[in-house]
């Protein structure tokens, strides 16, 4: 059985799998691997992971796409985390709201160092809301897609049950440098930056 993860948000030596894959999926011909939207995290080895669960997802938001989502959904429910299966547009538009949680709390937490993931939604509120509405809507019409309403809550509730992570903008390939892909054509093409506020900071940082 062959399951690749796309998120598995640990501080383990796994955060280079906390990203946009997708692409690379499809450069190796793997358009239609199984997937699975892991959103439980360990904080140190040795300690039980913590379930995605939260206060406006209390049913959990760990989710998986293909053959083999149902057996992972049951290993992983055997072992006390919870697991939902999806179908395939279903499953992306979650991947993209993880992507978008990812790229928008690490770099305005970058912008205040020594914030927590808990202190950016707490004393940052408004600006990662601003940055997650202009990510959102970029993913949307890249994808054209239509996310659910109420994205920022969600984002903000997970943020919540993860407050103690840290922040910082790295495995720039899978995460802020999808958006600033998009960016990047954008402006090669003659047109306006879909994620102005996203490229600013990352200039500000001297990510980009």
């Amino acid at each position: 059985m062959t399951i690749l993860m796309l998120f598995l948000k640990s501080h383990l030596s796994l955060d280079g799998a906390n990203g946009m894959l997708e692409p690379w999926f499809q450069s190796k011909g793997l358009g239609d691997a199984d997937q699975v939207l892991a959103y439980f995290a360990v904080s140190k080895l040795g300690e039980p992971p913590i379930d995605g669960k939260t206060d406006t997802n209390p049913e959990g938001l760990t989710a998986a796409y293909g053959k083999w989502a149902s057996a992972v959904a049951a290993r992983l429910h055997a072992g006390g985390l919870s697991c939902k299966v999806l179908d395939k547009e279903t499953f992306q538009k979650q991947m993209l709201e993880k992507l978008i949680w990812i790229s928008a709390f690490m770099l305005v937490g970058a912008r205040h160092p020594g914030a927590t993931v808990g202190a950016v939604e707490k004393e940052f509120r408004s600006e990662v809301s601003s940055l997650i509405a202009e990510l959102a809507s970029a993913a949307a019409a890249e994808k054209g897609i239509v996310f659910e309403e109420a994205i920022e809550e969600r984002l903000c509730a997970y943020s919540r049950a993860v407050a103690h992570f840290p922040t910082a903008v790295k495995e720039f390939k899978w995460r802020n440098g999808w958006f600033y892909s998009l960016s990047d054509k954008a402006v090669a093409e003659g047109k306006p930056d879909p994620c102005p506020l996203h490229t600013a900071w990352l200039k500000e940082l001297k990510v980009v």
